[in-house]
C-alpha cells in the first residue's frame, strides 16, 4: 500500500533530481567508445569483396562467446528499459537528468562491444546481428500486462537491481577473459554500471523519505524478479549452459545486500503489513551475502 499518490510521489522524487543528478555526474567517468576498439584488426567481409567469418576467425573459447553474446543482447535491449524507466519519469521533462543520462551512458556499451566484437572477429557477426533484431523485438516487458501494475518505486528499483546485477556479471566475465583490450572494455562497462545502480539506488533512497512502503515493496517486488543473464535470449539454452554458473544464489543475495546497505533498510519504518512483510524479506535475502 502506498501512502502518496502516483503523481505526488513523482512530484517527491523529483525534488531530489539536480542534486542526484550532480552526484552521479561526479561519479560517472567519461569515456569514448571508438577508443577501445583495435581498429587495425579488421578486414572487409565479402559483401565488400572480403571474406565472411567462420569459426576459426575466434580464438574465444565457447563459454567466453556465449556470455559475451549474453551481455551484448542485454545492452542492445536498453529501448525496453528506457521505455519502462519512462512511464514515470518522462525523457521530455526534467527527468532528462536521469533516462537520458542514464539511456546515453549504457548505450555506449552496446557500441563498444559490437564494435570489438565484429572487428576482431570474435563472434558470428551475423548470428549477433539476427539474434539482436529478435531480441530487441520481443524487448523486456513490452507489453501491457506485464507493465500494468508497474509503480514508480518498481521502475526505479527494477532499474537499480538490473545494473547491479549486470556489474557483478561483467566482473565475473572479465576474470575469463584474456585480451586486454577487451578486459579493459568490461572493465569500463562494469564501472558504469556500478556507478549507475549507486544512481537508481539513490532515488530509492529519496522514495523511503517520501514513501516508505512504496520504496519497500518495489524493491522486494524487483529482487523477487529477477532473472539470470540470457534467460530471455530465444533459442540460447545451450549457449546459457556454458556460462550458468556466472550467477548463484549468492550473487543474487549480494544485490539485495547492497541495496540494504545503501539506503540503510534496516533503519526504515514501515507502515502497512506488506511493507514490513516486504522489509523483512528483503533483510533476509541480504543476510544470506
Amino acid at each position: 500500500m502506498s501512502l502518496l499518490e502516483t503523481d505526488d510521489l513523482v512530484v517527491a522524487l523529483e525534488k531530489a533530481l539536480p542534486e542526484l543528478a550532480e552526484e552521479h555526474q561526479a561519479d560517472a567517468t567519461p569515456w569514448q567508445p571508438h577508443d577501445w576498439v583495435p581498429w587495425d584488426k579488421g578486414r572487409n567481409f565479402a559483401f565488400l569483396g572480403g571474406e565472411d567469418w567462420k569459426p576459426s576467425d575466434s580464438d574465444t573459447s565457447d563459454e567466453v562467446r556465449a556470455a559475451l553474446l549474453a551481455l551484448l543482447l542485454l545492452k542492445d535491449n536498453l529501448p525496453s528499459y528506457h521505455r519502462i524507466l519512462a512511464m514515470y519519469f518522462p525523457a521530455f521533462s526534467d527527468w532528462r537528468q536521469l533516462v537520458g543520462t542514464w539511456t546515453a551512458e549504457d548505450n555506449r556499451h552496446a557500441i563498444a562491444l559490437r564494435d570489438y566484437l565484429v572487428v576482431t572477429r570474435a563472434l558470428d557477426p551475423v548470428d549477433a546481428e539476427n539474434r539482436r533484431r529478435i531480441h530487441v523485438v520481443q524487448g523486456y516487458r513490452q507489453h501491457e500486462e506485464d507493465v500494468k501494475d508497474l509503480r514508480p518505486m518498481d521502475v526505479l528499483a527494477l532499474l537499480a537491481v538490473h545494473e547491479l546485477q549486470t556489474a557483478a556479471f561483467v566482473k565475473v566475465l572479465r576474470g575469463k577473459v584474456s585480451d586486454e583490450v577487451l578486459a579493459q572494455i568490461l572493465d569500463k562497462i562494469e564501472a558504469d554500471d556500478a556507478s549507475q545502480a549507486r544512481y537508481f539506488m539513490n532515488f530509492l533512497g529519496a522514495g523511503l523519505v517520501a514513501d516508505a512502503d512504496a520504496a519497500v515493496n518495489g524493491i522486494d517486488w524487483a529482487l523477487d524478479h529477477i532473472d539470470v543473464i540470457g534467460a530471455d535470449i530465444a533459442d540460447f539454452d545451450e549457449q546459457r549452459k556454458l556460462f550458468a554458473d556466472y550467477e548463484t544464489e549468492q550473487t543474487h543475495a549480494a544485490i539485495a545486500k547492497a541495496i540494504v546497505d545503501q539506503v540503510k533498510l534496516e533503519s526504515v519504518d514501515c507502515t502497512s503489513d506488506e511493507a514490513k512483510a516486504a522489509k523483512e524479506r528483503v533483510l533476509a535475502l541480504a543476510a544470506k551475502a
